[in-house]
């Protein structure tokens, strides 16, 4: 049999997600290459099977130097099966390199399916789910990720997004700012675990809610931006009258419009003045 790279999904939350597959291919596994060696070690406790391979590290912060190491193992033979700490290698988390050398290598590359925080976040986000894509971690910087989001701010689909607790309001108020305070979306915060929670609303209630501080692994689903028509300018004008009825500066109104219609803010601001 030649030698085989395979992916393995570990539970998101709960050991008993993980399957009788699984647990079979980490107790026979020669190399076994994980993300976190002691997370490992836990869930082959929780599962109860004995590691009796070779267990390496493999995170972000070695992944480039250990591809090598276990692209030399594959090409001599022996075969690999990689995991992260939760959910499938590769997807936001190591593996990418070395799925890409093994291919390239013309190395099997086969995968263990299991538990998705994507698309459990999907599933019960009560979201459209026709039409989905992920786009991972929003970047830190703020410039960055105002950026990002106004790239996104007429995607036709659903949007999944991981996120880091500390940084869960930021971002949502930065996808209010982008996307508009009503957009409707969900935060998702520890699935399958103790204290699963799932939040829905518009954007600036779950900004507000967020700004009191979340725990745990959170997962973001926004809803896809909607088709708009062109609009007259005595729309335009109406639009902007009710934000500033609702205290909004003028100024932050006619962005606000211009941003979430695509009409220029010159004409906005135009066809305000004239009226």
């Amino acid at each position: 049999m030649p030698a085989i790279l395979t992916l393995a999904a570990t539970p998101i939350g709960r050991a008993d997600d993980a399957s009788p597959r699984l647990a079979a291919a980490l107790a026979n596994a020669t190399v076994v290459a994980a993300e976190d060696t002691r997370r490992l070690r836990r869930l082959a406790d929780d599962l109860g099977i004995v590691l009796s391979g070779r267990v390496v590290s493999y995170f972000e912060g070695n992944e480039a130097r250990r591809t090598d190491e276990l692209m030399a193992l594959l090409t001599g033979g022996e075969s690999v099966l990689l995991v992260t700490d939760a959910g499938m290698p590769s997807v936001s988390d190591p593996g990418y390199r070395l799925v890409a050398a093994a291919v390239a290598a013309d190395v099997p590359v086969t995968v263990i399916p299991g538990p998705s925080a994507v698309l459990a976040a999907l599933a019960i986000s009560g979201l459209p789910v026709d039409r989905f894509c992920f786009e991972g971690f929003a970047p830190r910087r703020a410039g960055e990720r105002a950026r990002r989001f106004a790239e996104l701010a007429d995607e036709p689909r659903t949007m999944v997004f991981f996120e880091s607790p500390h940084r869960t309001a930021a971002t949502l108020e930065a996808m209010a700012e982008a996307f508009g305070v009503d957009r409707a979306a969900a935060v998702c915060r520890e699935l399958t675990k103790t204290y699963e929670e799932v939040r829905r609303g518009r954007l600036a209630e779950l900004a507000a809610w967020a700004a009191g501080g979340v725990r745990g692994e959170v997962t973001l689903v926004v809803s896809a931006a909607q088709p708009r028509g062109e609009l007259d300018d005595e729309a335009l004008v109406a639009l902007v009258a009710t934000r500033e009825a609702a205290g909004e500066s003028r100024r932050d109104a006619v962005a606000a419009v211009a941003r979430e219609t695509g009409a220029r803010r010159r004409r906005v601001y135009g066809a305000v003045h004239r009226e």
